[in-house]
């Protein structure tokens, strides 16, 4: 009986489904079984899928549990730090490199683009062109040391360099081969100034040695040297074994310098004060002997001048070391 009906049920609804397939307007009906044919049949089909999957009991329940395991560590994460991204954001954070390492090379960096920046746009030529010498120049390179790279640096060590040995580092000879002129200008032998001219701004060298001989040349006036009553040998021969009268030079006028200055620079222009006392002259003429050695081996002056009170560009009270001051003290 019951099979009977069955079939008879499937026989009735497969010719009713035949029908409505044949007929055109059925056909037009049932046009949403055409696939992905009607925009809002993709809405559900997009929606189903990204909507979270329901349990079906046949995993016994584990589908609930790892949904609200996750719903759970959603809701803690939230809840603890935040949403996911903010998370990352703080994890990114901390991982960039900004520590206190990392900031100091970041500026040591940025302090190396900037010197290589100036150093390719704002380095004087000057400076280049010392440093392209010192390649070939062990001298220069020792005078420069560590201050390659540093222009104000090197300009200090140049200048005391040049102050030092003078502007030609390889002459080795600063002498003249012209003699000096040789002037009296109102000389007083108890109080008056001896002016030299140079050629040029001295060295300290240069100062040194006019300084070193002046010393020397008051050292001895000072030890009475310079006394013309006791020349026993002066015109003796030394052929016929001359005798010298001790007593005779103990008993003799002493005679020595009183006072001196120290020897002063302006420019090209020195001069020291002088006190002979009762020296005699011919203590100017040692003095010049020695100048003219002094001049043609080892620098030049153009000129000595006995007495005056003002010689060249001189100022009174200038002792400024910037505008080329110098001085030997005796």
């Amino acid at each position: 009986m019951y099979p009977c009906k069955s079939m008879t049920m499937m026989m009735m609804y497969s010719s009713s489904w035949c029908e409505a397939s044949l007929s055109p307007r059925a056909h037009q009906s049932r046009l949403p079984w055409k696939p992905f044919a009607d925009v809002n049949m993709k809405k559900m089909i997009s929606s189903s899928m990204n909507s979270p999957r329901r349990s079906t009991g046949y995993n016994g329940g584990k589908d609930e549990e790892n949904s609200t395991s996750s719903s759970g560590s959603s809701s803690s994460s939230s809840s603890s730090g935040g949403s996911p991204s903010m998370n990352g954001m703080t994890m990114l954070t901390k991982g960039s490199g900004t520590t206190a390492r990392g900031r100091r090379l970041l500026k040591i960096q940025e302090e190396k683009r900037k010197r290589e920046y100036d150093r390719l746009h704002n380095y004087p030529a000057w400076a280049k062109v010392l440093e392209d010498a010192c390649k070939n120049d062990t001298e220069l390179r020792a005078v420069l040391g560590d201050s390659i790279g540093n222009p104000e640096l090197m300009r200090k060590r140049v200048e005391e360099r040049v102050r030092k040995r003078g502007r030609d580092f390889h002459k080795s000879q600063t002498g003249s081969v012209l003699a000096f002129k040789v002037n009296f200008r109102d000389f007083n032998p108890v109080g008056s100034f001896i002016w030299f001219e140079l050629y040029g701004s001295p060295t300290d060298r240069d100062v040194d040695l006019i300084g070193s001989v002046i010393q020397s040349w008051y050292v001895m006036g000072r030890l009475g040297a310079f006394n013309s009553s006791n020349l026993q040998l002066a015109n003796s021969s030394i052929e016929n074994n001359p005798l010298y009268d001790a007593d005779k030079g103990f008993k003799a006028m002493p005679s020595s310098f009183h006072d001196i200055s120290n020897v002063e620079f302006q420019d090209n222009w020195g001069r020291v004060w002088v006190d002979l006392g009762t020296s005699d002259f011919f203590s100017i003429d040692v003095l010049l002997n020695c100048l003219t050695v002094l001049s043609s081996e080892y620098l030049g002056i153009q000129q000595v001048v006995f007495g005056g009170r003002r010689m060249g560009d001189w100022e009174e009270g200038m002792t400024s070391l910037e505008y080329g001051y110098k001085y030997f003290k005796i």
